[in-house]
C-alpha cells in the first residue's frame, strides 16, 4: 500500500532533521549532475503536468525538471 503523500507548504510543517535531510538529498543530486552522472528516476515513465492556472515560467520550469530527470 501506498503511504499517503505530504504536501510542502510550509516549513513549519517539518523538523529541523527532515529539512536538513532534504537539503542534502538536494545537494547530492545537484553534485551527479554537475560530474555528469545520469540520474534518471523516470526514465521509461510517462509524465504528465496539469495546472490550474497557465504559468509559462512555471510550465518551463517543470518540463526542465522532467528531462533532467529521465
Amino acid at each position: 500500500m501506498l503511504s499517503k503523500p505530504r504536501h510542502f507548504l510550509s516549513l513549519l510543517d517539518y523538523s529541523a532533521t527532515e529539512i536538513n535531510t532534504l537539503l542534502q538529498r538536494a545537494s547530492e543530486l545537484k553534485a551527479l549532475r554537475r560530474r555528469g552522472d545520469n540520474y534518471a528516476p523516470f526514465q521509461n515513465k510517462v509524465l504528465g503536468m496539469i495546472f490550474e492556472k497557465s504559468s509559462t515560467r512555471t510550465r518551463v520550469s517543470f518540463e526542465a525538471g522532467m528531462i533532467q530527470l529521465g
